[in-house]
């Protein structure tokens, strides 16, 4: 009973040039919105000012700022000189409004989690029932159809409803990120 791994697993990619174009841009992409990730969570975790500046394989720029650029370039130009009430009020806000948007984001993923489970539950006990057809009247299992639809429907809209929020909250992008339009054709 040899029991050998079926892949390697996950494993650090060295770092290195990426010499095909396409296969570039593919990393810097998904490396880009790691790094992104990684700045957001910094911040939340340790309340810090941050700044990310990159440009694309093509030369697109992007850039992560918490809370907002100004502040930031402030900050390391002059990093001994005390910020005026209204940059920290800027700040304090900017800081709240990600913070809330964050909140609202985790919500919705739990919610989100909850009906995926409860559909998976759903379909498994209707694929499992050991009942048999011949105890029920026609009329029963007209019903039990019936029911089990409004069921799966009732939770696919639900699923729809938490989508299309998910997706009106994350379609005007946060202060603190800017995806130059020209990114967009790379």
């Amino acid at each position: 009973m040899d029991k050998k791994k079926k892949t390697e697993g996950r494993q650090s990619i060295p770092l290195e040039r990426i010499e095909n174009p396409e296969d570039r841009y593919t990393t810097f992409s998904k490396r880009r919105s790691g790094l992104y990730k990684k700045a957001s969570n910094v911040v939340e975790e340790c309340g810090v000012d941050i700044g990310i500046a990159l440009f694309s394989p093509a030369g697109n720029p992007f850039s992560f700022f918490h809370p907002t650029p100004n502040i930031f370039i402030d900050h390391v130009e002059n990093p001994n000189i005390e910020l005026s009430e209204s940059t920290k009020l800027v700040a304090a806000y900017t800081r709240n409004n990600v913070n809330q948007m964050n909140n609202r984001i985790n919500d919705i993923e739990i919610i989100e989690e909850a009906a995926k489970s409860k559909m998976l539950l759903l379909e498994q006990l209707n694929k499992t029932r050991q009942m048999d057809s011949q105890q029920f009247k026609a009329d029963d299992i007209t019903k039990y159809e019936a029911w089990l639809k409004s069921v799966v429907f009732g939770l696919a809209n639900r699923l729809k409803q938490l989508e299309n929020g998910a997706s009106s909250s994350s379609q005007a992008p946060p202060d603190n990120a800017d995806n130059s339009p020209s990114a967009s054709n790379e």
